[in-house]
């Protein structure tokens, strides 16, 4: 059969069993679109490559858009290499981070992390130091306030010397630093500038300074307060911001009793409270007890 194919084929004529394709009518080209809608030409790959740096355009940030005088909350960004991308670490040696992560083969740093301090096990070096010394608990520190700086600012017109002198006048007039720890020590320092009479209530005095004081016709109240009282004393704002009520003058430890002559008064007082018979009793016991001591 299939040779009976091949006889036919030599047989018939090649136009006849594949006619020619006829003529196909002529079409003219669309015409060229203008420049302004071709794509701009790009520059061929190694043009970047043999470019160097210094020849390369600077980038220019893009400028705000403003709307009026105000910003547009969409245009608000960082600027330009403030912030950059977490480091991936594990996630292929392409990154150089891969595999391992950076921490190297095997140990404990491989595999995890150990407390602060800990040495793998060897007495530690808190533990290998010897121990100095000890903090106190007990220890109070009290901001110095020497009587020639109180009388450049009573000479200043800062403090009224007929009115009692507080901690918070003190305070209010900058004659110590900001923070008052745990009182105001009186100091005798420029007692020879004080020739009038001054009335005051501090934590501690020393013995000159209160014996300048009382030869110039004044007198130096030891008062105590605690941590909340001396908010109330310096602040009594604060607790009216807060809608409470001002506390009440805690009373002395027992370790304080016999350094102080009376409970701190709140709110601040204005006026000078003179010394009952049993305060200046006690006040010549505790001075006799230091004349003794000494």
């Amino acid at each position: 059969m299939l040779r009976r194919a091949s006889q036919l084929l030599r047989t018939v004529p090649t136009a006849a069993v594949f006619p020619r394709r006829l003529p196909q009518p002529h079409r003219h080209p669309l015409p060229a679109p203008p420049a302004y809608l071709l794509p701009a030409p790009r520059q061929p790959s190694y043009f970047y490559a043999t470019e160097s740096a210094a020849a390369r355009p600077p980038k220019v940030p893009r400028p705000l858009r403003t709307v009026g005088s105000l910003l547009r909350l969409n245009d608000i960004r960082d600027n330009p290499g403030a912030t950059q991308q977490k480091t991936r670490k594990g996630r292929g040696i392409g990154s150089g981070k891969g595999k391992t992560a950076g921490r190297g083969h095997k140990g404990q740093k491989a595999r995890g992390t150990a407390r602060f301090g800990f040495e793998g096990g060897q007495t530690p070096l808190r533990r290998r130091l010897p121990r100095r010394g000890f903090k106190n608990r007990f220890s109070l520190t009290f901001q110095p306030c020497g009587l020639g700086k109180i009388a450049k600012l009573i000479n200043a017109g800062k403090i009224d010397s007929s009115e009692l002198i507080t901690m918070k006048t003190l305070k209010d007039t900058s004659a110590i630093g900001k923070q008052i720890k745990d009182g105001i020590r009186l100091m005798g320092r420029g007692a020879e500038e004080i020739k009038w009479p001054i009335h005051l209530e501090v934590s501690r005095a020393t013995a000159r300074a209160k014996a300048a004081v009382e030869a110039a016709g004044g007198t130096v109240r030891l008062v105590y307060y605690n941590k909340l009282g001396f908010r109330a004393l310096l602040k009594p704002e604060w607790f009216a911001k807060k809608g409470r009520l001002i506390p009440k003058a805690a009373r002395p430890p027992p370790k304080q009793r016999d350094k102080v002559d009376s409970i701190g008064r709140l709110p601040a007082p204005t006026k000078p409270l003179p010394f009952t018979p049993e305060e200046l009793e006690f006040t010549a016991k505790r001075e006799a007890a230091k004349v003794i001591a000494a």
